[in-house]
């Protein structure tokens, strides 16, 4: 099937794709035709959308705070037999009902500078400057260490927690090339192991280097080496008390939720929370 699928917002939109993301995930063999209609704040704006909507029909996804415009919306899309779903609009009623006020108007104000985002940037940039184990002389400052052997999904995780917050370093575990004494004297951040089945691992390895174009029979992907890598990461973890994850058959996200869900029991908050 094709779906011309329109989002449109006052905003960045980003609220709108993650819903429109995670809702697409559940149908199989869907041909998704998206229109991305950012930062709509005026009826001129409106109308030339509108001319889209009705050359490319389809279901229509906003978040409009502006009164006016989303009436319109909601009238054209009618008129041509077209849904228009706010998603936001359940959420906002069941919260002015317990909250007993209204809510305000004001377009894209979860993107509000405030001390939050700006613990982000910094923890952004604090993962990116600790990856693959350089910084180690700052691991102290950071609220997450990662440990784990190569390929197990190391960097992705740090990025995706940093998003979140967190101020994350990662170290590759090698059997060859212990890695600093300061990883097992840490006070402040928490250190994860994450692990993975010498197979799946393989196959990863191995996939990166035909993407390289290197030559794909290694020791680097050795079943033997590879098992023995695991092997010496899960003692390693065992010894120091570490939480371990398995991402053998997780996603980036279930990982970092993981480790968020970790973090939490153990009171580890990101700055600005």
């Amino acid at each position: 099937m094709r779906l011309h699928l329109h989002l449109l917002s006052d905003s960045t939109g980003e609220t709108l794709e993650n819903i429109a993301k995670a809702a697409l995930a559940q149908y199989d063999d869907v041909e998704t035709l998206r229109h991305f209609w950012p930062m709509v704040r005026s009826e001129a704006h409106l109308e030339r959308i509108l001319q889209e909507i009705s050359q490319n029909p389809g279901l229509v996804l906003f978040t409009l705070v502006n009164a006016d415009i989303r009436r319109t919306l909601e009238t054209r899309c009618r008129s041509m037999g077209l849904p228009a779903i706010a998603p936001l609009d359940p959420v906002n009623h069941a919260l002015s009902s317990l909250l007993g006020q209204e809510a305000k108007a004001r377009p894209g104000r979860q993107h509000t500078l405030d001390a939050a985002y700006f613990a982000r940037v910094d923890a952004i940039q604090f993962t990116i400057a600790h990856d693959d184990g350089i910084g180690w002389e700052d691991w102290e400052e950071a609220d997450i260490v990662l440990a784990g052997v190569s390929r197990s999904s190391k960097t992705p995780t740090s990025i995706y927690l940093a998003n979140r917050g967190f101020k994350t370093a990662n170290i590759p575990i090698v059997l060859e090339s212990p890695p600093p004494p300061s990883l097992f004297t840490l006070k402040h951040p928490m250190v994860v192991g994450l692990t993975t089945s010498a197979e799946r691992l393989i196959q990863v390895r191995r996939n990166r280097l035909l993407s390289l174009n290197q030559a794909p029979e290694t020791a680097y992907v050795d079943q033997d080496s590879v098992t023995r890598e695991v092997a010496y990461a899960r003692r390693m973890f065992a010894d120091n008390d570490w939480p371990v994850i398995d991402v053998t058959r997780r996603s980036i996200e279930e990982t970092a939720a993981a480790i968020i869900t970790l973090c939490t029991e153990r009171g580890v908050k990101p700055d600005g929370k």
